[in-house]
Parts: structure tokens; sequence; C-alpha cells
């Protein structure tokens, strides 16, 4: 099953969700992290309620759907677990599904496939190896901003240039080249050359 992203290559432009059958060598999922992810926690709850017990808070104000479709994100990630394929991999940021299914068998750095950036990166595996970094360089820079939050330079780039919300949400979400290249290459060609 899949979800396509409305203009983001693929095929379908509606959305709509899709079965797969078992035919396919391999699947390399990334299903949409936007409330999956650790970085969006701040959103589920109102600001004024940080300190009640969290089952006393009330909906962010901006967001009162948030908790819904979180639960939505969870159960679409879940059905992807269970797609019917010998090799699977899902790839998503640092976020509840550690919680809520179990721990990834692997977590990633950009940093360590040529890019010189953070972002945790977990891969759940089925039936694949672990993926071997090929290209260690530095971690990048990072951004202090005057509260002292500190974020990835990359990142807080993006959050600056000026794109629309939803431009800066495709940005961060993307794969970077390196792992993605590091994927095809390690797990695509075992299969080849099975």
């Amino acid at each position: 099953m899949f979800d396509v992203i409305a203009n983001r290559g693929g095929t379908l432009e509606n959305g709509t969700k899709h079965f797969l059958n078992s035919c396919w060598d391999l699947v390399i999922a990334h299903p949409p992290c936007t409330y999956l992810a650790v970085s969006g926690a701040r959103w589920y709850y109102h600001p004024d309620d940080k300190k009640l017990p969290i089952e006393q808070r009330r909906p962010h104000p901006k967001f009162p759907d948030r908790a819904k479709d979180r639960e939505d994100a969870v159960q679409f990630f879940m059905d992807v677990s269970k797609i019917g394929v010998n090799k699977l991999a899902i790839e998503n940021p640092v976020g509840i599904m550690s919680s809520r299914w179990r721990k990834p068998d692997q977590i990633i750095e950009p940093w360590q496939f040529g890019h010189e950036a953070s972002k945790k990166t977990c891969l759940w595996l089925k039936n694949l190896p672990l993926l071997t970094p090929t290209n260690i360089v530095g971690k990048g820079e990072i951004y202090v901003s005057k509260s002292g939050n500190k974020s990835p330079k990359w990142f807080t780039d993006i959050f600056f240039s000026g794109v629309s919300p939803e431009e800066r949400r495709k940005l961060r979400s993307k794969t970077f080249p390196g792992i993605a290249d590091s994927m095809a290459l390690q797990w695509g060609g075992r299969i080849i050359a099975a």
C-alpha cells in the first residue's frame, strides 16, 4: 500500500491509498512523518498546559485535530509495516513509532553518507542488512537561536528561506541523496545480484 503526495513525482495526484500485492522484490517506504516525528510534539497540546499531566492537557488551539491525525498516521505506518513483501525498509525520523511499535533496527545520519548535515533517521528493516555508511563527513553547522535552542543549519536555512509552510515541509522531509543512493545500491543491488 502506498500514498502518493500530490505533485511529488508519483503517478497519482490525489493522494489515494493503494494496496500493493506481493509481487515486489523490495519496498522502501517513507510514510509521511508530520504527525509521527518528535519535532512536531509541541503542536499536540495547548501551550498554557505544559505543566499539566498529558491526560489533562487541552488540544492545541491551532491544531485541535492533531491527536486524531497522529492516530491516522500511526495506522498508516502500521499498514505499511504489514505489506506482504519479503524485503521491506521503512524510513522515518525519530518519533512516536519507537514506542508505539518497536525500536528501529538502525538510526542513520546524512553525515554518514556524504552530506554535512544532521538528521537522525530511523530504519525498520525486514530481511535486509543494516545500511553501511559510505562517506563519513562532518556533522554540519549548528544554528543557535537567541533563546539558546539549537538546530541544524540546513533546517534553519529552509525555515528562513521565505518559502511557504507546505514547501518547507516538503524540503525538510526529503531523503538526502547519499542515503537514497546507498539504499538503492546496497539493498537493490543485492536483489539484482541474486
